[in-house]
């Protein structure tokens, strides 16, 4: 199983990006599919997650309403759009999966078993 996130890079506070997470071995709609990230001197940080099967979608209270995600199976791949960026949303964004995660653990990074290298997202004020 390989997961590839791509799509970062430097925009200006209250601008957009959209992150991208293909996958090769794992069919994305068959799991559950997590967006995490990571800034220098933190630990890594839930920020939205999609369950499997067309399942319901979860956000961290600090994307909540700027950041969606969302799934194509046809492509398998899975997106993070991120609208109103903030300077503190500066940090590297990473993919991950697994093959399904109860809904009361899916902000633990730990049940992923599969991850994507990060993408660099920088916002400057």
């Amino acid at each position: 199983v390989q997961l590839q996130a791509y799509g970062g890079g430097l925009v200006q506070s209250g601008g957009s990006l959209r992150l991208s997470c293909a996958a090769s071995g794992f069919v994305l709609d068959y799991g559950t599919i997590g967006w995490y990230r990571q800034a220098p001197g933190k630990e890594r940080e839930f920020v939205a997650a999609i369950r499997q099967n067309g399942g319901s979608s979860f956000s961290a209270d600090s994307v909540k309403g700027r950041f969606t995600i969302s799934r194509d199976n046809a492509k398998n791949m899975v997106f993070l759009q991120m609208n109103s960026l903030k300077p503190e949303d500066t940090a590297a964004y990473y993919c991950a999966a697994d093959q399904g995660i109860i809904q009361s653990s899916i902000r633990n990074p730990l049940q992923y078993d599969y991850w994507g290298q990060g993408t660099q997202v920088t916002v400057s004020s």
